[in-house]
């Protein structure tokens, strides 16, 4: 829509889009599926956009400057202090403000996009509105615009969507092989929003940003909190620093396997930032669940804490060699330096009653990433004459 726009006022050669480094993942890859050229922008020690980097590249690009890819609150868990100074330069050099709205579990009820500026927002639906997220989808969401955008928003060949064949309207084209989405994960979003009402879904925005806060708050002492505003609080998800401790060789993946044995499930790791741990507790968590979580990180770091001061071994500890199966730890033969009791039940409310194994042992997960084979199995195992004998 955004090109198309361009192009109806005679500026159809903008194609420079501008991409903070803390923007969501997608936003690059989308911009080039677009056709345009992606610029990025710093960001400062703080997480906030660098508004002299973004003033240097709107005065370098200012005659191509297409649009702004910008993800709010940002992925390093950070309301953009400068967002709507932000939007106001992208306008003055001729630009479009894209709004990615991954992070809109912190924003519904209250922010309103458009107030501060964005032209386009993408409204994902996992996460915020009651779709799971994970596992590659589903990535599906409406797409609300500016009015000046309506005319150009995309067409379908066989049902045109609403208003696109009103007078003036040009649409840009097919984007979606279903014009209105999927008829299977919609109205899931719509029942929520309905039983849900204004209040609660606002209530769901205030409760993801305070249990983030709670829980970054109570970590801070153990591990480094990487970025916070102005005022040292985070959006609805945070980033731990796990990248440093002197003295053993302890990284992101050991502590989400260790995190297993604890009954958990590692947040995500590596993403925004290598080698860091980015916690989005969500409003979905009660306060007791989120007390375990934060037990178990802390517990794993008392045990990075002995591996540092030498009281286990560097490499055959409870950390390094997480997790472990019911197999393991039920085998005839144990010759581990650490007790069982350590190995699988390491805090006291863990009991063999509640217990979630993990399914496997520590496999090379970087081996696999980069040695890719084919499980397929041959034509032959599929003929019924070979089923047959």
């Amino acid at each position: 829509s955004t090109q198309s726009t361009g192009k109806d006022i005679g500026q159809g050669h903008r194609n420079i889009c501008l991409v903070p480094v803390s923007a969501h993942g997608t936003n690059p890859a989308s911009a080039q599926m677009a056709g345009l050229a992606v610029v990025s922008i710093k960001t400062l020690p703080d997480g906030n956009v660098d508004m002299d980097d973004v003033r240097a590249k709107c005065e370098k690009y200012k005659d191509n400057l297409s649009c702004i890819m910008v993800t709010y609150p940002s992925t390093y868990g950070v309301f953009e202090e400068c967002i709507r100074d932000l939007c106001d330069l992208i306008h003055e050099n001729g630009g479009q403000v894209y709004l990615d709205g991954a992070n809109m579990n912190a924003q519904v009820g209250v922010c309103k996009p458009g107030h501060y500026g964005a032209d386009v927002s993408h409204l994902n639906l996992h996460k915020t509105f009651c779709i799971p997220h994970g596992g590659g989808g589903p990535g599906v969401g409406p797409i609300g615009v500016g009015a000046h955008l309506a005319p150009f928003l995309p067409g379908h060949d066989l049902v045109p969507p609403m208003n696109t064949d009103d007078p003036g309207s040009r649409p840009c084209g097919q984007v979606s092989a279903a014009p209105y989405g999927s008829s299977l994960i919609l109205p899931i979003s719509w029942a929520y929003i309905k039983l849900m009402g204004p209040t609660a879904l606002r209530t769901a925005t205030e409760v993801a940003i305070l249990n983030a806060n709670y829980m970054a708050k109570r970590l801070a002492p153990y591990y480094p909190i990487m970025y916070t505003n102005s005022e040292g609080f985070c959006a609805h998800e945070f980033i731990l620093d796990v990248r440093n401790f002197p003295g053993c060789n302890i990284g992101v993946m050991d502590i989400a396997k260790r995190l297993q044995d604890y009954g958990f499930h590692a947040p995500t790791t590596s993403w925004p930032v290598v080698n860091t741990m980015m916690v989005e507790p969500t409003e979905s968590e009660d306060k007791a669940e989120m007390d375990r979580y934060i037990e178990a990180l802390i517990a794993i770091r008392q045990e990075i804490q002995d591996i540092q001061d030498g009281k286990i071994d560097p490499e055959d500890n409870p950390v390094k060699r997480a997790p472990h199966t019911m197999a393991v730890v039920t085998a005839d033969e144990w010759d581990r330096p650490y007790s069982r009791q350590t190995a699988a039940f390491p805090l006291p409310w863990m009991t063999p009653a509640k217990k979630i194994w993990p399914g496997s042992a520590r496999v090379d997960d970087a081996y696999g990433d980069q040695n890719v084979f084919c499980t397929c199995p041959p034509v032959e195992a599929y003929s019924i004459d070979d089923l047959s004998k």
